[in-house]
């Protein structure tokens, strides 16, 4: 049976797919625009990306989408999607960092530091146990009226989108490396504790489905 990949088996596995993760654009994209039209990015003073992979967000949102003060940290388990992350990046060097991690929490910075906290297409890679633990450093790291913004692959959908998705489980559990350690995940309940959802939607792409959450912490959990 299939189950997530741990931090080092991603990385592995990440440290093969390199650029050509960029090529997941043609289903991924309409859900990242979606994303970038409902995270309140004109208010960002601080961006922390959970799983940068090749860097291909942040210098999206640091040309066209974020104030020119704002700075981001990008951190990845994997050695070579760093490498591409920080050849992408160069030109805002002053202002964006990228990191290796093991994976490990909590993240060496203070509580309250970054305005948005994203993650997109990394919780269908990370365990039930570890994704919670990930959101609860989220909460940890954002600052008063900070935004969670996350995208993943999902288990709704049409019919066709469960039928692909079915097929992609299937290949998921039987050998998780073969689908980069990706698959459909329920993002909702993950935030059901500790979380005001402001924004959600299901956007389906070439027969793939993607979850796109927006939320803040709850400040009475």
């Amino acid at each position: 049976m299939g189950k997530a990949l741990t931090p080092v088996q991603a990385a592995r596995a990440y440290d093969r797919i390199g650029r050509f993760q960029d090529w997941q654009a043609f289903y991924e994209g309409p859900a990242v625009r979606d994303l970038i039209a409902h995270v309140h990015l004109a208010s960002a003073t601080g961006l922390f990306e959970f799983g940068c992979g090749t860097g291909a967000l942040a210098a999206r949102l640091l040309a066209d989408h974020v104030p020119v003060e704002a700075t981001y940290l990008g951190v990845d388990v994997s050695p070579h999607m760093v490498r591409l992350s920080r050849e992408r990046l160069h030109r805002w060097a002053g202002r964006a960092r990228v990191e290796l991690t093991d994976g490990s929490l909590p993240v060496s910075r203070a509580d309250g530091a970054y305005s948005h906290f994203l993650a997109v297409y990394v919780f269908d890679l990370l365990s039930e146990e570890y994704a919670r633990a990930v959101l609860l450093e989220a909460a940890r790291l954002l600052g008063p009226g900070g935004r969670v913004g996350l995208v993943s692959l999902t288990l709704e959908g049409s019919r066709v989108a469960r039928l692909v998705g079915g097929a992609w489980g299937a290949l998921w559990e039987l050998a998780p490396w073969l689908t980069g350690g990706c698959r459909r995940v329920d993002l909702r309940s993950l935030l059901e504790q500790g979380w005001v959802t402001e924004y959600r939607a299901v956007v389906e792409t070439w027969g793939v489905a993607s979850e796109v959450i927006v939320a803040t912490p709850n400040p009475r959990a």
